[in-house]
């Protein structure tokens, strides 16, 4: 059937369209309450030589639809379809930054606790999101050091001959050993930990002060002393934690944005219990290319002329296209929304999107464009912070270092502002001469003073992965015995493969904790420890991404230099060894006595004599020295 033939036999019912180019290639995704009319109208524009929104109707020649009951299934539809197809006329989310949760895995015979981004339905208790990201690294932190539940990856299923280092340093209680606690114990400090994640704070504190009274009563002072620290750290931490639950009424996300000149800044505030605890900055650099090819629908939406534009090629911005497609790219399919989310511009679909989201979550949501008063006044705050961000993004071509940092530790979710972060790269030519860097960046730059190069001893051919584990080893068993600081971050040049072998290599030593991360050469994501099915994904401009791509660069660089220098000294030594009377032993020792090979070219035979026998020395002398029986021929 003919395309255009196609759109004018389209049914009247709700539904989801993808446009398709010449390839196959779905190229646009839509959803409409009527599908015939809604698409006939791109006919219609495409008729009228509209330039701006001609392209995609151009490239389109072919449209696939399906049927829907109602708009918010359509709603649903449309998002999985742009999240899965990303086709590149939709505004599509680039920053798939999720916050993490704590899980308690309670199904499990000893539960452990540890850091998540991803919710499933196991058995397992889930709490958060945490705003900003790395507090709920720092409440895990916290567990293991008070309540002391572990986070390993050792089968607790079992028991084992002998506990790990965490447990000698009394950040676990030792489930993995017979004898060394009891279940009841152990079920005991779970159910301390759910009360402290649940912000059960008065009953936590309650039941640690009575087994606190009772163990010193009982002269148990030991155990005494360890419920009174957990009551000093649970009330220190008090007013720190911030969890977001369904009871919260206050609870909201502002959004505000700032265009201009082709490129838009979005901020969005999180704001829990009345206060901001986290923002989050989204960037688009090439939004007319998208939005001059976009139908607006006609419900009055922001439209926002480019100041800067001609008239020939004025771009025209729609806000409230931009967060009806940057909402439901957030929202729908998340475990927790937010009561209230405000937002400067109207589009078509908001009530659609708050139903949507009420039925999902089991309580209203409401999605409001505020006029006045104070939530409008959150509102500009954020704009105003937009602008800020938009200022520091496409204005400051070099951001400072501090926010930088930041914006690093940010991203991989690290427990604090990075200070040192060393990478490591193994370089090696199908398994010969293999070896290893690194690289070290500190307080900003690179800091040459402290690059090491190992040479990879105990692994035969081609075995990356082993080399990895190898050096990484030995790296921070000399860190360990010397008492020497870890890094702020273990970067490895490499894929998962070669981080899996770092992190064996940390587990080995028993550093469960030190963060830890790889950057793909080819798609340039980054995998952290512990989450490595949601890889970070940065912008191509980010600095963040551009830091971390030095860092790995320089890694290679130094690794590939000192492969190098080991294969020339190979290639020169090796010299020797064709020299008859010549072995590796004698080698060595001529290369000992006189420093390199090109002093053993130059010895005189009275001197060789001297390091080997007279008849080898002559040998090696007439080899470097006597021309060849042909170049004698001929003289």
């Amino acid at each position: 059937m003919d395309f255009h033939e196609k759109i004018r036999t389209l049914p009247t019912q709700p539904g989801v369209y993808l446009y398709k180019n010449a390839e196959g290639e779905v190229i646009y995704v839509g959803k409409a309450k009527n599908l015939r009319s809604r698409v006939r109208s791109y006919l219609l524009e495409a008729s009228q030589a509209n330039a701006k929104t001609g392209s995609l109707m151009r490239e389109a020649v072919d449209l696939d639809y399906i049927l829907v009951a109602n708009e918010q299934e359509a709603l649903a539809l449309e998002n999985n379809l742009i999240k899965q197809r990303k086709p590149r006329f939709n505004i599509l989310l680039r920053d798939d930054k999720t916050y993490p949760f704590v899980k308690l895995t309670l199904n499990d015979r000893f539960p452990k606790v540890f850091v998540t981004r991803r919710l499933r339905k196991d058995g397992g208790a889930y709490y958060g999101p945490y705003f900003p990201g790395n507090l709920a690294y720092r409440v895990v932190e916290l567990i293991h050091r008070s309540f002391l539940l572990p986070s390993c990856k050792v089968d607790l299923s079992r028991y084992h001959p002998r506990a790990c280092l965490q447990y000698y340093i009394h950040r676990c209680l030792g489930p993995c050993v017979e004898g060394l606690t009891t279940p009841e114990a152990y079920k005991q400090a779970v159910r301390d930990a759910q009360l402290f994640l649940e912000g059960r704070q008065a009953e936590l504190e309650r039941a640690l002060t009575q087994r606190m009274m009772a163990a010193a009563e009982a002269q148990q002072f030991e155990a005494a002393a360890r419920l009174r620290d957990q009551l000093t750290t649970v009330h220190q931490l008090q007013e720190k934690q911030r969890i977001a639950t369904a009871e919260q009424d206050d609870d909201a996300d502002v959004f505000g944005y700032h265009f201009e000149g082709g490129s838009l800044a979005v901020n969005l505030f999180h704001i829990r219990n009345g206060k901001i605890v986290d923002r989050r900055e989204f960037f688009w650099e090439d939004l007319p290319d998208l939005l001059e090819n976009l139908i607006a629908e006609p419900t009055g939406e922001i439209e926002i002329r480019n100041e800067s534009a001609t008239t020939d090629s004025e771009a025209v911005f729609n806000a409230g296209q931009v967060f009806s497609a940057l909402l439901k790219q957030l929202y729908i399919d998340q475990p927790y929304v937010p009561r209230s989310i405000l937002v400067p511009a109207e589009f078509d679909d908001r009530e659609a999107l708050s139903a949507l989201l009420s039925e999902r979550v089991g309580h209203h949501i409401e999605v409001a464009v505020p006029q006045r008063g104070e939530k409008r006044s959150l509102v500009d705050l954020a704009g105003q912070n937009a602008k800020q961000s938009y200022t520091q993004r496409f204005r400051v071509l070099e951001p400072s270092r501090k926010a930088i940092q930041e914006a690093l530790a940010d991203a991989l979710m690290l427990p604090e502002m990075p200070k040192r972060i060393e990478c490591f790269d193994i370089s090696h030519i199908q398994g010969a001469e293999t070896v290893a860097s690194l690289v070290v960046w500190e307080d900003g730059k690179m800091n040459k003073a402290e690059y090491r190069k190992f040479k990879v001893m105990t692994v035969l051919g081609v075995d990356d992965f082993a080399s990895m584990r190898e050096v990484v080893h030995r790296r921070y068993k000399r860190l360990k015995e010397e008492g020497q600081p870890m890094p702020s971050l273990v970067l490895i040049d490499g894929g998962l493969g070669q981080l899996h072998a770092a992190a064996e290599a940390l587990e080995d030593l028993g550093l469960t904790s030190q963060p830890l991360a790889s950057i793909a050469k080819k798609e340039e994501v980054i995998y952290l420890y512990g989450n490595e099915e949601e890889p970070v994904v940065l912008d191509r401009r980010s600095p963040v991404l551009h830091l971390v791509q030095v860092i790995r660069d320089e890694s290679h660089r130094f690794a590939v230099g000192y492969h190098r220098q080991r294969r020339a000294m190979r290639d020169r030594d090796s010299e020797l060894l064709n020299i008859p009377g010549v072995g590796s032993l004698t080698r060595q020792r001529l290369l000992a006595h006189f420093g390199s090979l090109r002093d053993v070219q130059q010895a005189t035979a009275e001197s060789l004599a001297a390091v080997v026998p007279k008849k080898t020395a002559e040998s090696i002398w007439r080899h470097f020295h006597e021309a060849s029986p042909a170049t004698t021929a001929s003289t």
